[in-house]
């Protein structure tokens, strides 16, 4: 019987062009002279000995392989043979599903959100789900793929990845490539993940602490502006990071995000209106970056954005810890504080361009509210100018 260890450690000895080792019940690795290794299975169908390809190793793993060679005796026992199967089924597999579902996404999705999904399903579900029809795939079998996730102790990837491989098999029911989606069933069946909030400080005392420490920042000038930027209008971190000049209207203080760069596509660009504190982070910054696409860009190559980790590095040399506010924590405390100060909450939802349930409510409401968001943006701007009334003006 094969480990990983005899896989990896496989050899074909000299003068002979190929050799097997077998495993179980039919399988076996080929390897030949020349270094290839590949899993086969052999198998009776009709009277005749056959070979079924598998994979290549270590590409496809034992544990796949062996996956692989459950999955052929099934069919056998179904009476069907596991070759012709299988090219019958290429295009009903979960893998192939997955592929098409990632696609559809891709156009409405954010790419950060696409490539995640992409992630997950290599990394996690395709291992143990890819090769298998989507109309035979049951409760057991997702299971089993969220009990590994689980016990690597990453319960919140399994959750995710429950949810994700819902999501593909529902859109293989409205292709009518399957009748059933079991991932309901197995709510419940994972410990489920601790409540996680992006950290975010809320104490006015401390905001105004946090913010002269990124006014007089003694790094970059960039980054500075950046993460003032980011306090005065309280856009996600990477919408920030991926600004370009030509987004910004000057003359009407306004900056238009590409529906593109939203995190949720089909929208509609989304419109930031701009105190005047924010235009003066940005005339200032044109000094800097001026000639440049971005208007934050990274220290080291101008051509790219600063990366994800730059903000939170810096407010971590600043002294605020990452239990205590993070880049993306700027909208949960405009969110609460401006609830507090008597904004309505569709105003502020609006502003944060978070999701609408209804796509006719998400139409209207592009336009809905600007004056109001206009007001509180420049009041949000001077409420956080009151917390440092000691503030340098050192940009």
């Amino acid at each position: 019987m094969l480990s990983d260890a005899k896989c990896r450690r496989a050899r074909c000895p000299d003068g002979k062009r190929q050799i097997k080792i077998s495993d179980e019940r039919g399988l076996y690795l080929l390897v030949t002279y020349a270094g290839g290794r590949y899993w086969r299975m052999n198998y009776r169908y009709g009277g005749k000995q056959k070979t079924l390809a598998i994979g290549v190793y270590p590409e496809v793993s034992l544990a796949e392989a062996r996956n692989q060679r459950n999955l052929a005796r099934k069919i056998l026992r179904d009476g069907r043979d596991p070759a012709v199967a299988r090219r019958i089924d290429a295009g009903t597999t979960f893998r192939a599903i997955a592929d098409e579902w990632l696609q559809r996404e891709a156009i409405d999705r954010a790419a950060t959100t696409v490539e995640q999904n992409r992630s997950r399903l290599a990394q996690h579900i395709l291992p143990r789900l890819g090769d298998i029809p989507v109309a035979e795939i049951r409760a057991s079998d997702i299971l089993r793929v969220l009990e590994h996730i689980d016990a690597r102790g990453t319960p919140t990837t399994a959750h995710r990845c429950r949810s994700l491989i819902g999501q593909i098999l529902r859109y293989a029911i409205a292709t009518g490539r399957c009748e059933s989606d079991p991932t309901p069933a197995l709510r419940g069946a994972i410990r489920q993940p601790p409540a996680r909030h992006m950290p975010a400080l809320l104490d006015p005392a401390a905001i105004g602490c946090m913010l002269d420490a990124i006014m007089t920042y003694h790094g970059h000038h960039t980054i500075r502006h950046a993460l003032m930027l980011l306090a005065y209008t309280f856009v996600r971190p990477g919408e920030l990071r991926h600004a370009a000049w030509d987004e910004f209207d000057m003359n009407r203080h306004e900056w238009r995000i590409p529906d593109a760069r939203m995190k949720m596509r089909g929208r509609g660009s989304h419109i930031v209106p701009l105190s005047r504190q924010a235009l003066q982070i940005l005339d200032t910054q044109r000094a800097i970056s001026g000639h440049c696409v971005l208007v934050f860009p990274g220290i080291r190559d101008p051509r790219k954005p600063l990366s994800d980790n730059t903000l939170n590095s810096a407010l971590r040399r600043m002294g605020v810890g990452k239990d205590q506010h993070v880049a993306h924590g700027f909208r949960a405390m405009a969110r609460s504080l401006l609830a507090e100060h008597g904004w309505r909450p569709e105003i502020i939802e609006r502003q944060l361009a978070h999701q609408e349930q209804s796509k006719v409510v998400a139409a209207y409401a592009r336009a809905e509210h600007m004056d109001d968001r206009r007001a509180m943006m420049q009041e949000w701007a001077d409420y956080l100018d009151s917390l440092t009334p000691d503030k340098k003006t050192n940009a």
